[in-house]
């Protein structure tokens, strides 16, 4: 499907899903150089929609004024999880004082953060036009209208979640879970993005799309797993020397490393499933070049003492990488009638 009608759409689907992944690449920068508190509140930063530029411009208080904000939003937050029953989570936001503890003022970091609330800003009006649009063309393929809203809803919960990662001082699941919302809106926009343009497909058997889940299942456990890594050397940044960050983080990095390995087999034999059933085609290569990247950075960072420039590329280019296996699996058609397009 690629009338006019939704050729735009297409192009718009596009464009939103290219300012994603920066917006990730972003996310990674700010994490990589520790300014994810840099504002205290949100969606304001220190109380003002344009932050400060000084210690100067805030109050003696500061941090006593911004850890009883985030102390009042959290036990809010701590009542909903109770609610649902993850009484055990809410028990433990509460009684962990450590989490109220206020950094100094630091205006480089304050901005970092800024601006990557001012990309999100840019985001969700996108991904606005994206419902708009997709609702329009209901009309023409209802599930446009249906997967439209269905990114909406995700913009607009991972936007209050990111709330929560800040009043929560950066607590690990909550970067976790707000990651694994980054990897649903991805997953939407690009079907949005191949329903509505060319349908590219390759030939495949039921057995290979399998292969592929299974694939991308390892990539998010692996992804998961990067960012208890990545919490570890968080607790242990300011007491010991960057180049014991790897050892320090112990157990958590040996399983990230191993689980390398699981991913590469999987991937190895996708490939070889494809190779046999369909012959070349780009977007497997793409792939396999994205999974080797991605190890690669990997395996930079536990060898160079965890550049800060490594960081945000390695998750961009995981998140890419899953991208990309559901570009693959969108495309890969089980039926007698598919034609291999490179």
């Amino acid at each position: 499907m690629n009338s006019t009608a939704t050729r735009g759409f297409n192009k718009l689907c596009l464009y939103t899903l290219v300012a994603v992944y920066f917006l990730i690449l972003v996310g990674g920068i700010v994490r990589a150089t520790g300014s994810g508190m840099g504002c205290p509140d949100w969606p304001k930063c220190f109380g003002y929609w344009v932050p400060p530029t000084s210690v100067e411009q805030l109050p003696a208080d500061y941090k006593e004024t911004f850890a009883a904000f985030r102390d009042q939003k959290n036990q809010k937050f701590a009542r909903y999880l109770a609610a649902v029953g993850f009484d055990d989570t809410a028990n433990a936001i509460l009684n962990d004082k450590s989490i109220l503890v206020e950094a100094d003022f630091n205006a480089a970091k304050t901005w970092i953060e800024y601006l990557n609330r001012i990309v999100g800003v840019a985001i969700g009006l996108l991904i606005i036009a994206v419902f708009v649009k997709g609702f329009q063309l209901r009309h023409i393929r209802a599930a446009y209208g249906w997967v439209a809203l269905a990114t909406l809803v995700t913009v607009i919960i991972q936007g209050w979640f990111g709330s929560i990662v800040v009043s929560t001082n950066l607590t690990s699941w909550t970067i976790t879970v707000h990651m694994l919302m980054a990897f649903v809106l991805v997953g939407l926009l690009i079907w949005l993005w191949v329903d509505s343009g060319q349908r590219k497909q390759y030939p495949a058997t039921k057995g290979i799309k399998v292969v592929l889940l299974g694939c991308m299942l390892l990539l998010i456990i692996q992804v998961l797993l990067g960012t208890e890594v990545r919490a570890s050397i968080d607790r242990i940044a300011t007491q010991m020397p960057r180049n014991t960050w790897i050892s320090g983080a112990g157990a958590d990095f040996l399983v990230h490393r191993s689980f390398s390995w699981i991913i590469l087999i999987f991937h190895g034999i996708l490939g070889y499933q494809i190779l046999k059933t369909t012959g070349h085609n780009s977007l497997t290569l793409a792939l396999f070049v994205l999974i080797l990247l991605t190890v690669m950075t990997g395996a930079g960072m536990a060898y160079f003492s965890v550049p800060a420039f490594l960081q945000p590329v390695h998750l961009l280019i995981a998140t890419v990488t899953f991208g990309t296996q559901v570009l693959l699996f969108l495309r890969l058609n089980t039926k007698r009638e598919s034609v291999l397009v490179n």
